[in-house]
């Protein structure tokens, strides 16, 4: 699907909404203090949870650390990628330490040219996932303020020796997690006519406001080096709304879109290039697909089990050599082989005119929507099974500082209940196959107009194989993750 193939609507046609024309939240968003009011709470919070996972209680559905993190922080997040945008990335408290050290420090290097993909990224996604079941993240107040606390010493370091926003772009895994994700979310930050970008000549949104005469930067353009007219979605965004601000033309908006639709799209992209030819993008989308299956899988019960026996066969009583045989059969082995099988089927029976990598690198996004819908699926387990329990974990910190001002702890404050919850992994876990059928039958059909059903057949197979090993696991007995099951 070329760029030049995408109908311009006319105006009998409906229009997008643009969150930056909603009374109240656009005149929000155009404020120029809007991403430091924004990020302010979370920087508080986060210091917050800092002291609560030092100093505070050691078990962990008692302290604000691991309760937050582990529970409330990530099924909003997701849910707000679901329903939004890359919203958190806008409100990110590490940006606002960033900004502030920036005015003492001034960042002297470009991000080394070897060092410019998801490589990195990719091995740090894939590492948060594996401490956080080695040193049972969940479990430690302790280990999550840590964590949290290297996060703001690896922005401050990276982005303090590196110009522009090098830690976001080639470094952050929640930022590379959220780029996925917001592949599928129903808002893009996207000029309103190319048109009115054609005959600007200044290029403020890329390169900065700048004053007449001295050329000094006002207001910075964006610093992920995405020029919006020929920017495509979501990937590398971080919402932080630079480019709205210093367009001259007013003609930058959040607007709405289908979800999904930039995954059937490998037109050239501003700043990413194409798809097709991004082999650390496309590992990227594999951690995260198959990744969210990992994620669910270390907590049900059967890990156990086959944690056993693997330490029996490899005679090792540590878990971390383990959980590395583990973590290459779900994010190597296994993508490898059902990749790999589908792309050869592809390549013989559907006859499709593309070497077999290429062929695995085109489809692998396709595969998306079905991890998105696992991470929701998860997530919204911990996240409505403990929605109430900020409360009695709140009032518990109060009381120990002395302020009891919201009472005694009610620990029988916990959630909705499974059953009901279970319904919501259901849908969640049904919409992502349904997405993943609808991309990879889009690519099916642009590749092979004439047969595309032998071409889609392979990989609705891959999506089914994984939608049920999905749906098994959501019907195992899952830990309660930093939720006490009663006072």
């Amino acid at each position: 699907m070329n760029q030049s193939s995408i109908p311009v609507l006319d105006d009998g046609e409906r229009q997008p909404i643009d969150l930056l024309r909603v009374p109240g939240l656009g005149r929000l968003f155009r404020w120029q203090y809007a991403r430091p009011v924004l990020q302010a709470p979370l920087l508080i919070l986060s210091g917050v949870m800092i002291l609560h996972g030092l100093f505070g209680p050691s078990l962990a559905p008692k302290n604000l650390a691991t309760s937050v993190t582990w529970v409330h922080f990530r099924g909003i997040l997701v849910l707000v990628l679901l329903g939004a945008g890359n919203f958190f990335c806008l409100a990110c408290p590490f940006m606002l330490v960033r900004q502030a050290a920036r005015r003492i420090f001034r960042p002297r290097w470009s991000w080394p040219r070897a060092l410019r993909n998801k490589w990195l990224s990719v091995a740090l996604f894939a590492g948060i996932l594996y401490i956080y079941e080695l040193f049972d993240l969940w479990a430690s107040p302790w280990w999550t303020a840590w964590l949290i606390l290297s996060y703001f010493f690896a922005v401050l370091v990276v982005d303090g020796f590196f110009k522009h926003a090098s830690f976001c772009k080639f470094v952050c895994p929640i930022g590379q997690f959220n780029f996925v994700a917001s592949t599928l979310s129903p808002f893009e930050i996207k000029v309103r006519s190319q048109d009115v970008c054609t005959s600007c000549h200044t290029k403020d949104c890329i390169r900065g406001r700048r004053e007449p005469v001295s050329d000094l930067v006002t207001i910075r353009g964006c610093e992920l080096a995405l020029f919006q007219p020929r920017k495509v979605g979501n990937m590398d965004c971080t919402f932080c709304l630079d480019c709205v601000h210093a367009c001259p033309h007013d003609n930058v908006g959040i607007l709405s879109r289908p979800p999904g639709s930039e995954l059937l799209s490998d037109s050239l992209r501003s700043g990413i290039g194409y798809l097709s030819r991004r082999k650390d993008l496309t590992a990227l989308a594999l951690v995260f697909t198959f990744g969210a299956l990992l994620n669910a899988f270390g907590m049900v019960s059967p890990v156990y089990a086959v944690e056993i026996w693997l330490g029996r066969i490899l005679r090792v009583k540590h878990e971390a050599p383990v959980l590395g045989v583990i973590f290459a059969v779900f994010l190597v082995a296994e993508p490898v082989l059902l990749l790999g099988l589908a792309g050869w089927l592809t390549c013989t029976w559907g006859r499709v005119q593309r070497g077999l990598l290429p062929l695995i690198v085109r489809y692998s996004y396709g595969l998306v929507p079905l991890g998105f819908g696992m991470w929701l699926a998860h997530y919204s387990f911990h996240f409505l099974t403990g929605l109430y329990t900020i409360v009695p974990v709140t009032q518990s910190a109060l009381l120990s500082l002395g302020w009891p001002v919201l009472g005694q702890p009610r620990w029988m404050l916990t959630g909705l209940p499974s059953s009901v919850v279970l319904i919501v992994e259901i849908g969640f876990l049904v919409l992502g196959l349904a997405g993943s059928l609808a991309v990879t039958y889009g690519l099916a059909e642009e590749d092979s107009a004439e047969r595309p059903m032998r071409t889609f057949i392979p990989w609705a197979g891959v999506c089914a194989l994984l939608w049920m090993a999905s749906m098994w696991l959501m019907f195992q007995p899952m830990e309660m993750r930093a939720v006490l099951i009663s006072g």
